[in-house]
């Protein structure tokens, strides 16, 4: 019996923080290549509070590190981030690592991870955050290398 309740609860803790990485949302605007339009840069230091905060966004979405962690091969729900900034550059043949940030935050099912499920997470943050909060985020983990 014991080793039910333990399963139950497992299940029941998985559900919520698979809960926790969705939400909906409409598509953000982009531009012809289907990528948000940026102005301006974003500020490292701004955007690793942002990914560290538990809520962001208008609609208190949850925050990255929710599912994602910042160590090497520490997965949670999604992929870990640890050298984001490095495996960014050639994620995408043709896109640069910024914009491959930029989209993998407003539409992240546009490229994901091989070993991931399409749909896990289907918050749109492009439409949750302000532009300089994307800015922020995308200096971030460009910073991880």
């Amino acid at each position: 019996m014991r080793k039910f309740s333990l399963v139950v609860l497992l299940v029941l803790a998985l559900s919520l923080l698979l809960a926790a990485c969705g939400g909906g949302g409409s598509e953000p605007a982009s531009d012809s290549a289907g990528v948000a339009p940026r102005s301006g840069s974003g500020n490292v230091a701004n955007g690793e509070k942002l990914y560290k905060q538990p809520v962001i966004g208008k609609s208190s979405a949850p925050g990255c590190n929710t599912c994602h962690s910042l160590d090497e091969g520490v997965v949670l729900v999604g992929p870990s981030h640890a050298g984001m900034g490095t495996r960014a550059a050639t994620a995408v043949s043709g896109q640069s690592a910024e914009d491959y940030l930029r989209e993998s935050i407003t539409n992240p099912n546009a490229h994901v991870t091989e070993g991931y499920a399409q749909g896990v997470m289907y918050q749109n943050y492009g439409t949750d955050l302000t532009e300089q909060e994307i800015n922020d985020l995308v200096a971030f983990l460009m910073s991880l290398k």
